[in-house]
């Protein structure tokens, strides 16, 4: 069943004044609640467009060593999801121009009740969910629930996937489709090629506007896919960054995110 949603402007805004549109990618609670903040309000100050924030599960199937490591902490730590709609609740008080879209595993927002996790994905403000392994010919009903909810759910789409299945998920009219740059995991560097820039625009239709993402790691990427995409995203380049940085506190996880993430928006 086809479920079309009209997308809410704000869903789709990009406030910032830097020359790429960026949607950096946070661990929600890593390393810290504390850190986190601290690494969301340097990415705000280096010019990221959208927030995207991972709910750790304890068995990612599309996540890299970098993001692995960040989910295993924060879930040690004793992360909840209630306790990551507190912290989504919070970022969004703080940076209200900033739109903020949950990413998770189907089974962390099934245990919940799907209906449930939008619904509460909604009250803490958000704008819409990446969920990779909800794919949107068999989303356990997320695409009507995001649809009743007032949210985008934005489908995976990866260089594997077959024309037909291309065509297939262009039928749905989604707003937003996340596209993976590559086949795999998360955390390598992803070459930007002629394959690559074929890829986004056989995704680019019926009104359909592409995230692209994986591998994204630093400026020369982001320019170079930035006209192609609607928003470029990165994550393991801030993980690896946060990780590197942790242990000298939260004034250095900020001076190297943020630098990081204004060399990724194009403004160093």
């Amino acid at each position: 069943m086809n479920v079309s949603i009209e997308a809410p402007e704000f869903a789709l805004a990009h406030t910032s004044r830097a020359p790429v549109r960026l949607m950096a990618h946070l661990v929600a609670g890593f390393p810290s609640e504390e850190n986190f903040f601290a690494a969301a309000s340097a990415l705000a100050q280096g010019g990221v467009s959208f927030f995207e924030i991972q709910f750790p599960f304890s068995d990612p199937s599309a996540d890299g060593p970098a993001i692995q490591g960040a989910c295993a902490a924060s879930l040690a730590a004793g992360f909840t999801v209630a306790r990551g709609f507190q912290m989504v609740r919070a970022l969004r008080e703080r940076y209200p121009d900033i739109p903020v879209y949950i990413m998770t595993y189907g089974n962390l927002a099934y245990k919940c009740g799907i209906d449930s996790f939008v619904e509460q994905s909604a009250a803490a403000g958000v704008s819409g969910l990446i969920i990779p392994d909800l794919p949107f010919d068999s989303d356990e009903g997320l695409g009507e629930a995001c649809a009743r909810h007032g949210l985008l759910s934005v489908p995976v789409a990866a260089p594997s996937m077959s024309d037909a299945r291309k065509r297939e998920l262009l039928s749905h009219k989604a707003p937003l489709v996340y596209a993976a740059l590559r086949s795999g995991i998360t955390g390598s560097k992803t070459s930007i090629d002629e394959a690559t820039l074929s890829f986004l625009a056989s995704l680019s239709g019926n009104g359909t506007r592409v995230l692209g993402g994986f591998g994204i790691q630093d400026g020369e990427q982001s320019r170079a896919l930035s006209p192609h995409v609607h928003a470029v995203v990165a994550g393991s380049a801030f993980v690896n960054l946060i990780s590197t940085n942790a242990s000298r506190g939260s004034a250095s996880i900020q001076d190297a995110v943020t630098a990081k993430a204004r060399e990724l928006c194009g403004l160093a």
